[in-house]
């Protein structure tokens, strides 16, 4: 399928289809946060991801980045472009196109927007994540911040789709071991909620 016959099938899915969501998902992806008892509260913030396509070669890639090794819950792991919505943001969507640009360097103004994936909570950060589907038509020039980058990863649609890279491994977050299903993508351990993103996008790609 070429990138233009991708992008039109996969906005048609997400127009005429219900989201698969993550409940079923949960169960197979990240089954600890079942024993998670934290809630959304008065505290809890918003945030939005992009899940960002482009042509490259013979395959349809888009970037996950990995976070530097910091203290905090994230430090260290693999995620998509994102942050925090700031007040300037006029929507979520623009939330992920302006922190996909200051974090991996794209041009936002060169990324159209398809449509929202279910919005996650993600209770060891106390945040609500938006996924945002958007697509450029080339590969663009990528310029990480070192401060939130450590790597950019262009992962190919094949890969995803590919069943091998469901496997399980022990993670550790704060001190604290896990064994949990996760996504081995290029030696990276992807788990937790950006897996539970990249779940939700195979079940509509498939």
């Amino acid at each position: 399928m070429n990138f233009a016959d991708f992008i039109n099938t996969l906005n048609k899915r997400l127009s005429e289809q219900p989201l698969p969501g993550h409940d079923i998902i949960m169960q197979k992806m990240s089954p600890y946060r079942l024993k998670v008892k934290v809630e959304p509260n008065a505290s809890t913030r918003r945030s939005a991801i992009l899940m960002m396509f482009y042509p490259k070669g013979e395959d349809i890639f888009m970037p996950l980045i990995l976070r530097p090794q910091y203290d905090g819950v994230h430090g260290g792991q693999m995620a998509f472009p994102g942050g925090r919505v700031e007040l300037k943001d006029k929507d979520i969507q623009a939330t992920a196109l302006r922190e996909a640009q200051e974090e991996i360097g794209i041009k936002a103004t060169d990324v159209k927007v398809i449509k929202n994936l279910t919005e996650l909570f993600i209770p060891p950060s106390n945040m609500f994540c938006q996924p945002v589907v958007g697509y450029m038509t080339s590969r663009p020039d990528f310029y990480p911040d070192e401060r939130e980058v450590a790597g950019i990863f262009e992962v190919s649609i094949s890969e995803i789709l590919d069943p091998s890279i469901v496997q399980v491994r022990t993670v550790e977050t704060r001190g604290v071991k896990l064994e949990t299903p996760c996504f081995v993508i290029q030696e990276q351990v992807v788990w937790g909620a950006t897996a539970l993103m990249i779940a939700e996008l195979i079940e509509i790609l498939k």
